[in-house]
């Protein structure tokens, strides 16, 4: 029997449901665990706070921003100490901050993953990972952009990493038939991005689920220390506030709110764990934009298409392509007025390209005032250290290439030279004063062996508890040093299959 997918917000009355399970988060790990469990036969209920919006490739930038970013666009890890603060991405719609990544897909790295097996995590061997992430790519269709979709900033980018360090590398995205109009992160108009909500909440349904988005859900039920469902508040679909309460009753509760969320409704659940809300990673990323006397028109091809990791396992640090719209390109440029409209004015001169960094982990997630979190995130000194060698080398790469001029992410700071940057203190610049982002939120319920230590088993069971599980990027040991969609979904397609199997 057929699914349905509804809008509560648009329902009359209170809202009471049963199922099987109940998946609370439709994104990357959420929506996973849904379809595996509904093809498998399970009466599946998914509830996501954001609103189904199935049109966001026709939207302009500004407008998908309102409606399917969280905050608009300006959630925020708040930098203690000399740290920057870090605006963080994260998606507020039915498939969550899927419908916003670039497409790219990459594997945990096999040297995290050893990490993990010597911490006590003998299960997740990349021998043992392989036929999950094999699963996975086919599902969302994973493939190599082809170097005719490089644009010609990535290509000049290219020139200089080589020179200096090796070839870059073709990305891995799951998409099918892009046309590499760049603007993965607010929509595709062509529906290429096989983002969650294309690749398997259709499945879901098609198998029986049921989809409710509005939900914002405030705590899980127990009875004793056993999961018996969730409750929460119906937002009003006019003001997007608590209105009406809803519960759903579930013989299994599944947590897939992300690593900002799923500590909240921990936390409101009365669990208590001694490391419950930290370890927060973010891989702090930044951009470097250069000038080049020729056009390079950067915004025409895929929009992350290539990348570097020669300094990954040495220094932490990970090299990706990324154009933006050139709206947004504008934006971002230094100077007010005449100064500003020159930059503008050579637009199509103009490439960008990202750096970030395997990070230690510092960050915190609390509740807050409202009902969003308050993040804080003190970079470890290591961390804090390697940002000015970071941004040195994405200057050296582009200078390499024929830049004259580059704009580093430090506010108030005009375009440097090669020479200008020798003298330049980037290394005594405040964190404060650096621009700084992240679409990477990981890690405040970490997986582990020790209760202590972590908040889920192996399994993704929460310590202590039982029918209650967590499936999202929360789970995450550790930092992973590469864009972490396909870990989560990966992770998320093992935990379910685990439940599969324990429920038989």
């Amino acid at each position: 029997m057929a699914g349905s997918l509804q809008s509560a917000s648009r329902l009359a009355g209170e809202l009471r449901l049963d199922c099987d399970v109940v998946v609370v988060g439709s994104g990357a790990g959420g929506a996973v665990i849904a379809t595996t469990l509904a093809e498998a036969g399970y009466d599946v209920v998914v509830l996501e706070e954001g609103p189904h919006v199935p049109n966001t490739g026709a939207m302009r930038p500004s407008e998908s921003i309102r409606h399917t970013w969280r905050d608009g666009a300006v959630t925020l890890a708040v930098g203690l100490g000399d740290s920057p603060s870090i605006n963080v991405t994260a998606g507020r719609c039915l498939g969550g901050s899927s419908t916003l990544t670039g497409g790219v897909c990459f594997r945990i790295p096999d040297h995290v993953l050893d990490g993990w097996v010597k911490e006590g995590l003998t299960d997740l061997t990349p021998e043992k990972m392989d036929p999950w992430f094999t699963e996975v790519e086919r599902d969302v269709h994973v493939e190599e952009v082809p170097a005719n979709m490089r644009s010609r900033g990535t290509e000049l980018f290219g020139e200089g990493f080589s020179k200096i360090a090796a070839p870059l590398k073709p990305m891995r995205r799951n998409t099918r038939g892009c046309h590499g109009c760049g603007r993965c992160n607010f929509g595709c108009a062509h529906k290429a991005k096989l983002s969650v909500d294309i690749a398997y909440l259709p499945r879901a349904l098609a198998a029986g689920a049921r989809l409710y988005t509005g939900c914002l859900v405030g705590k899980v039920e127990f009875s004793g220390t056993r999961a018996t469902g969730v409750s929460g508040r119906i937002l009003d679909f006019d003001t997007q506030r608590p209105s009406r309460p809803f519960s759903v009753r579930a013989k299994r509760v599944v947590l897939a709110a992300g690593a900002m969320f799923n500590p909240l409704i921990l936390a409101k659940s009365g669990f208590k764990n001694p490391v419950l809300g930290k370890h927060l990673s973010l891989h702090p990323s930044f951009r470097v934009i250069a000038r080049f006397d020729e056009p390079v028109r950067g915004w025409e091809g895929a929009m992350q298409s290539a990348y570097g990791d020669f300094y990954e396992k040495t220094d932490g640090m990970l090299f990706n392509s990324v154009s933006v719209p050139t709206g947004v390109l504008a934006a971002t440029m230094p100077g007010f007025g005449t100064a500003h409209g020159k930059l503008r004015n050579q637009l199509d001169h103009l490439a960008i390209f990202g750096g970030m960094l395997h990070d230690d982990a510092t960050g915190t997630v609390r509740p807050g005032l409202g009902r969003e979190p308050i993040m804080t995130y003190r970079s470890s000194p290591r961390d804090r250290a390697r940002i000015p060698v970071l941004l040195r080398r994405m200057a050296s790469f582009w200078f390499e290439a024929g830049a004259k001029e580059i704009f580093l992410p430090v506010f108030g700071v005009p375009g440097q030279t090669a020479d200008s940057l020798k003298n330049f203190p980037l290394e005594e610049v405040h964190g404060r004063q650096m621009e700084c982002s992240s679409q990477h939120p990981l890690g405040t319920c970490q997986m582990g062996v020790d209760p202590q230590r972590s908040v889920v088993d192996d399994h993704g069971r929460v310590w202590g508890t039982q029918g209650l599980y967590l499936g999202c990027g929360s789970v995450m040991p550790s930092s992973l040093g590469v864009n972490p969609q396909l870990a989560i979904m990966t992770m998320a397609r093992r935990t379910a299959g685990l439940m599969v199997g324990e429920g038989r």
